[in-house]
């Protein structure tokens, strides 16, 4: 059975970095899209960033960019999320996903296009 663990959520103040990392167990990496969802308490499951199969493309949700950076290393078979100059409007619980595909594109329009889920690590950025 194929899975996800997420792993770097943490408390943070405004302002701070953190590093979120998604590994993948019993399967290969390599074919697979990856994106990172959150979901904040009452609101609805958003997509944050998506990575290609080959990592060559790459896109944000615009409350984002700029300040995450999404990247893989199928070598280790993990998928990071950069967050730094954090708000605490970025405070949620931040998933993984992942849908098979070759072609070089992703997409953060549904997360039912996603196969694959994690399940999740908090990220809280307060004072």
């Amino acid at each position: 059975q194929l899975q996800l663990v997420e792993s770097g959520g943490d408390l943070v103040q405004p302002g701070g970095s953190l590093r979120l990392s998604c590994l993948a167990s019993r399967f290969n990496l390599d074919y697979w899209r990856i994106a990172w969802f959150r979901q904040a308490p009452g609101k609805e499951r958003e997509g944050v960033s998506c990575i290609s199969s080959s990592g060559a493309v790459t896109n944000y949700a615009d409350s984002v960019k700029g300040r995450f950076t999404i990247s893989r290393d199928n070598a280790k078979n993990t998928v990071y999320l950069q967050m730094n100059s954090l708000k605490p409007e970025d405070t949620a619980v931040y998933y993984c996903a992942i849908r098979f595909g070759v072609q070089d594109m992703c997409t953060l329009e549904s997360r039912y296009e996603y196969e694959y889920w994690g399940q999740g690590t908090q990220v809280t950025v307060s004072s």
